[in-house]
């Protein structure tokens, strides 16, 4: 009795959706003295080609039926796909009933999400799960030993150079590496599918979650040298790379922070970050304009940083940023002018991001744990300024309303404890991602100065509540004229009473926005 690193491979069944490289590879395989089983459509285009073919009813002895729903799900295949060579009662019961041994089967499934991106079709997307093509992939991948899988056609050159060299043998390794590509495979297209059916239900949150994710690109490190990092999803379908180095694992976090913080405005937007973390933001009539109010916040971090734009970036922005060093530009588009000027400077890279792709991408945060990983909502929920309780004896005017609803949407990508002093068209100074919340408001305050910017009748924004009136009094010193923060502290009426004081106008939003 043979083992698997001997066992020859004589009879292949084929069926499969995507038909790349099929016609060369099954043409190979019988110049090789394999038999060929097929399908429907496989099976005719074959034929068409003038590749000897048997068809999968004359091995079943049953026609294929309910449109094809039917055609492999039967004894004859799944004995021939799962029988242990190595086991002389099942050769024996193989000889029994008249099946022989599938040593090679080459099968795709439906294109599900292909279909799924291109329609919202119920019926039509429950036409293309695939049913009989998974069952005998993992019937196949179990019994890796004696039939060897191919799902994915990269595989179909070095299957046949295998075979060639081999006399028609594959060796175990490398068959154990094709199961794993089967399993890998069909848990990402059941992924696919379960997370069309969570939408389609509502539900939010399953007891089972899967999340099907293709690998994008190696990367050289992640954080730092010594870790190794993959990137994974459609990352590069939403932000195309046009010129300059490779990214990096931080390059790709940074990216992913500024484009959704541009997100936030309608008017024109620079926003520039570092380290995830908005060190200047701005809006205006142009995007020169913009950019230079959000420069001014804060030049020193700007150095080496990230700038996102949320319009097209012609040759005046360009020639506005082209001499400031940064890591990274963002934008919808560059003009040909533009790219001209900018892709000057090699290292630069430069992103055109799908701004309308990535507001339909947001959907979950995921952060990683010990044993599991934690699962929310994207915080996507925009603040109704209607809702807005004024706390305070003075109310706020038009102007610090205004400041409010900007220095907030900034407030809410800066990593907690987050600070932000504004204007109601640009940042003066942001504190973040500190211990206490009055370290990040003095931090702020003190960025601010050090830039040369003037506090005086700005807005003070708190991601969370404020636990002492401390950072208030300091905002009263940096001359800042109104707050708006969450509330309910259970020291809140202090920090009223102290604002109240000093003719601070405040609004408690009753939304907070962590980061952790």
């Amino acid at each position: 009795m043979n083992s698997p690193n001997q066992h020859k491979i004589k009879r292949a069944l084929i069926s499969v959706s995507d038909k790349a490289g099929i016609i060369e590879f099954a043409a190979e395989l019988v110049l090789l003295g394999v038999e060929i089983i097929s399908t429907g459509g496989t099976a005719s285009a074959l034929k068409k080609e003038g590749i000897p073919v048997t068809n999968i009813s004359d091995v079943t002895g049953f026609p294929e039926i309910l449109d094809g729903r039917v055609k492999t799900l039967h004894p004859a295949i799944h004995s021939g796909l799962l029988a242990r060579l190595d086991d002389t009662s099942h050769i024996e019961q193989l000889n029994e009933h008249g099946f022989k041994s599938i040593d090679l089967l080459v099968v795709n499934l439906y294109p599900f999400e292909e279909t799924l991106a291109k329609t919202d079709n119920h019926s039509e997307l429950l036409e293309n799960i695939d049913i009989g093509g998974p069952a005998m992939l993992r019937a196949a991948a179990k019994n890796y030993l004696w039939t060897a899988p191919v799902v994915n056609p990269e595989r179909y050159t070095e299957v046949l150079s295998l075979l060639s060299e081999n006399n028609l043998v594959l060796p175990e390794a490398y068959r154990c590496l094709l199961a794993l590509e089967v399993f890998e495979y069909t848990a990402y297209y059941d992924g696919i599918i379960s997370g069309y059916m969570r939408e389609f239900n509502k539900t939010e949150f399953p007891a089972k979650f899967a999340i099907p994710l293709k690998a994008g690109q190696h990367l050289r490190y992640g954080e730092n040298p010594h870790q190794k990092a993959m990137l994974y999803g459609n990352f590069s379908g939403i932000f195309r790379q046009l010129h300059g180095k490779e990214l990096s694992y931080n390059n790709i976090a940074d990216i992913d922070a500024a484009a959704k913080l541009s997100l936030e405005f309608e008017q024109p937007a620079v926003c520039i970050i570092k380290h995830t973390n908005p060190c200047g933001a701005a809006i205006g009539n142009s995007l020169p304009e913009a950019f230079q109010k959000a420069f001014d916040t804060d030049k020193v971090s700007a150095f080496g940083g990230i700038i996102a734009f949320n319009r097209l970036v012609d040759i005046e922005t360009a020639q506005t940023v082209h001499s400031l060093f940064t890591e990274l530009l963002i934008a919808p588009g560059f003009t040909g002018e533009a790219l001209e000027l900018l892709t000057k400077k090699r290292d630069r890279r430069l992103i055109a991001a799908d701004y309308d792709m990535l507001r339909k991408s947001i959907k979950y945060d995921l952060k990683t744990v010990t044993g599991g990983y934690l699962v929310q909502s994207s915080d996507t929920q925009l603040l109704n300024e209607q809702e807005l309780k004024v706390v305070t004896k003075r109310q706020p005017n038009e102007e610090e309303m205004k400041a409010m609803m900007f220095g907030w949407k900034i407030c809410k990508h800066v990593k907690s404890n987050a600070i932000v002093y504004s204007l109601e068209d640009r940042t003066l100074g942001v504190g973040a991602g500190q211990m206490s919340r009055v370290d990040s408001a003095r931090i702020a305050m003190e960025k601010a100065k050090m830039m040369g910017l003037d506090l005086k009748g700005s807005v003070l924004s708190s991601d969370a509540y404020f636990p002492f009136a401390d950072s208030i009094m300091m905002a009263v010193e940096a001359g800042a004229t109104s707050v708006i923060q969450p509330g309910g502290s259970v020291r809140d009426g202090e920090v009223i009473a102290a604002a109240d004081e000093h003719n601070i106008a405040m609004v408690f939003t009753g939304m907070r926005h962590f980061r952790h």
